[in-house]
Parts: structure tokens; sequence; C-alpha cells
């Protein structure tokens, strides 16, 4: 009796790993998912922010705001500095996503349209995908490339096609941003599988501050600054919403479904970040917005099914 009851109570024990395991899973989607919607407020955000700050002032001081939340909580939980092990990958997130992509990013919209610059997180998901292979050692299927390629192709030329085909100057920093916020989602995922997401980007927002302090002295003493009601949001939502908050879910999220597949969440970004354009920058919302939506919809659902 005792040796059948252990053979039932097996595959009992099976099962609810298994729908632990999928839970665990959706799950960690939604965070990622989370974290996809906080980033496509960040370029609406970012005009909104550069209508009273300069560039240099609305990066160092949205990385000293989030910096400052960062501080609070880290002492306030009694977290333990990370191991020494750590702190080269956490200097790479820190230059990625807390200077790297903020900055130019934000450059590029001085003369760029948040439309335009849509190309940079359109490209993301596939670099972050590969390099994430070369640095984690991922191996996504066959089926995974093709519809991550698919989804990458269709946002290029949907953007690419909206900005008459011509290349503007600010296509320099969007190119580097892509590449150097690639990177710190790379080192970020990884480092989540060891440690708390929240604590990997406060960590590397603290790990910042020697950099951003000067800067925001320095850009504060030679930018005027404007507060109105819209830069002020936009400056807290950068802060907040997408260099703390959007970053805390997301590496959970890669965390728990796997870099390549979390990076290709991203490729609704630049949909979802044409909708804020319209709702708040008044932007108009192209034709071809619907039919790019149902094409990247179709290839986040591929590449989620896929298996890595």
């Amino acid at each position: 009796m005792r040796a059948q009851s252990s053979a039932t109570a097996s595959p009992r024990i099976a099962v609810g790993a298994a729908s632990a395991k999928t839970g665990g899973a959706s799950f960690g989607t939604v965070q990622a998912a989370l974290g996809v919607v906080a980033f496509s407020l960040t370029f609406p955000a970012t005009a909104w922010g550069l209508e009273g700050f300069g560039p240099w002032s609305l990066i160092a001081v949205r990385s000293i705001l989030a910096a400052a939340v960062a501080g609070v909580c880290l002492p306030a939980l009694r977290v333990a500095p990370p191991e020494r092990r750590h702190w080269l990958g956490l200097a790479v997130v820190g230059a990625g996503v807390v200077l790297g992509f903020p900055l130019l990013t934000t450059l590029a919209l001085q003369t760029s349209t948040t439309a335009h610059a849509a190309v940079v997180v359109g490209l993301l998901p596939l670099t972050t995908a590969l390099l994430s292979a070369l640095r984690v050692g991922t191996r996504p299927s066959r089926t995974f490339w093709i519809a991550a390629l698919a989804g990458a192709a269709a946002v290029i030329a949907f953007t690419v096609q909206q900005s008459g085909g011509a290349l503007t100057s600010a296509d320099a920093y969007l190119f580097a941003a892509l590449l150097v916020c690639a990177a710190g989602y790379t080192e970020g995922g990884r480092l989540a599988r060891e440690m708390p997401g929240w604590q990997v980007i406060g960590w590397a927002l603290v790990l910042c501050l020697p950099l951003t302090v000067p800067m925001a002295a320095v850009a504060l003493s030679y930018e005027p600054v404007h507060l109105t009601a819209h830069s002020v949001t936009g400056l807290l939502w950068v802060a907040i919403g997408s260099q703390f908050l959007g970053l805390v879910v997301w590496y959970r999220g890669m965390a728990a479904i796997g870099i390549p597949k979390a990076s290709q969440l991203q490729l609704a970004q630049p949909l979802l970040t044409l909708v804020w354009s319209v709702l708040l920058l008044g932007e108009h919302l192209p034709v071809a917005a619907p039919l790019t939506a149902a094409a990247v919809l179709v290839c986040i659902a591929v590449t989620q099914r896929a298996r890595g």
C-alpha cells in the first residue's frame, strides 16, 4: 500500500512542479511586458523633459533621482553589497542602461521624432538576443530566429518608411544606443539570475553616482532650466518609471523566462511608443501602424512558443 501511495504521489508532485514552473514563467512574462510598457513611455516623456531641461541636465538629474530611490530602498531593506565578482557586470549595466542609452537617445531626440527613434527599440530585441547568445551561451531554435528577424524587419520597414527613407544626423546616436543598451540588458538579465532584479538596477544606479553628480552640477550651470508641468512630469517618469521601476520588472522577467524570449516582447515597444506619441505629443498615427502591429504580435507569439 505504501509503495502504491508513493507511486501515486510521484506523478502528482511532478504535475505540481510543472504547474509551478508554468506559473512562474507566466508571471515572468507579465513582468517583462510591464517593463516594455514602462519603456514605451520613455521617448514621449523625454520629449516632455526636453521642453524644460537641456539633454545633459535631463540625463544626469534623472539618474540621480532614480539612484536616490535605490539608495533609500537598499539600506532600508538591509541589502548587503554585491559580491566582488558582480561589480564588473553592474558596471556594464550602468554604462549601458543608466548612462549610455538614455544619453544617446536624448541627444538623438533633439533632432529626431519619436517615430524615427523607435527604430532603435525595433532592433533592440534582435541585438539583445544576439549578445545573449554570445555572452550567456543561449541557443534559441531556428524558428525563434526566423520569427525574431521577421519581427525586426517589420519594425524597421515601418519606421524607415515613415521617415521617408532618409537617414538623419541622429542615426549615429541611435545605433550606438542600440549596442550599449543591448549589452546592459544582457548583463542585467544574467545578474538577475543571481540577485533580485531591483538590486541589479539599484546598485548600477548607485555605482554611477560619482559620474552623474558632477555631470549634473556642470550641466545645470550651463543649460537653462524651465520648470513646466510637462518637463517635471517627463523628468519624473524617465527617472522613476523608466530608469528604476521599469528596469526592476524587466530584469525579473528576463530572469524568469530567459533573455531571448523577454527581449522579443520589445518588438511591440515601438508601436506602443507611437500610440503614446499620438496621445501625449499630438503626433499623427500612420495608417500602416495597425498592419505592423498585427505582424509584430504574430512574431511575438511565435518567439514565445519557440523553444530556446
